[in-house]
């Protein structure tokens, strides 16, 4: 039997990984922005101006770089101080539950997780909030369930990112990306 290796063929490069999930079913009608899903939308100015003066920090950095590295490895780690404060205070103030932690197969083009809700079922949108360790970011997307199947007597949930803002995927890029870093760094064990 042969396969076609055009259909096997991958887009992204894909990590399994341990997350925190807020998943909220949409109606079939209603599957343009997660945004929404979430009713939090009065912090959508203030997170799109974070991430406006992050870019802007992060170029002018390189800059100074260039000219007085001594400097600019301070205020990489003064920037990197107020990033992990920032983050250590959302997550207080917004705790995910145990129960909304699974582990996942996450990659730009979707994720896969276990589930035992039955609402979720081939073909459903979803909007999600993934909380990902651990720098604590929270990409958002809209997801359809590609296909539901049975790996070691858990029910796991395939979907495809159909909504992604492309901060919410530089995010998930980033975090794979330090991911990789992370595993190559551990020891190797014999």
């Amino acid at each position: 039997m042969t396969t076609n290796s055009s259909e096997d063929r991958r887009d992204y490069f894909r990590i399994d990984d341990h997350a925190g999930l807020e998943i909220k079913p949409l109606e079939n009608d209603d599957h343009s922005d997660s945004d929404l899903a979430f009713d939090d939308n009065q912090l959508a100015p203030l997170q799109d101006e974070l991430r406006r003066l992050d870019q802007d920090i992060r170029s002018q950095l390189a800059a100074l770089a260039e000219r007085e590295r001594l400097l600019s490895n301070l205020m990489k780690s003064f920037n990197a101080k107020i990033d992990t404060l920032a983050r250590i205070m959302a997550f207080e103030q917004n705790p995910l539950q145990p129960e909304q932690w699974h582990p996942v197969t996450l990659s730009e083009g979707g994720i896969a997780f276990p589930s035992d809700d039955p609402s979720l079922v081939k073909d459903r949108f979803i909007a999600l909030r993934m909380t990902l360790p651990p720098e604590f970011v929270q990409p958002r997307a809209v997801a359809q369930i590609i296909s539901i199947s049975e790996t070691d007597g858990r029910r796991w949930v395939h979907t495809e990112f159909t909504t992604l803002d492309d901060a919410d995927r530089q995010l998930i890029s980033r975090h794979v990306l330090r991911w990789q870093v992370r595993q190559r760094q551990q020891p190797l064990r014999d």
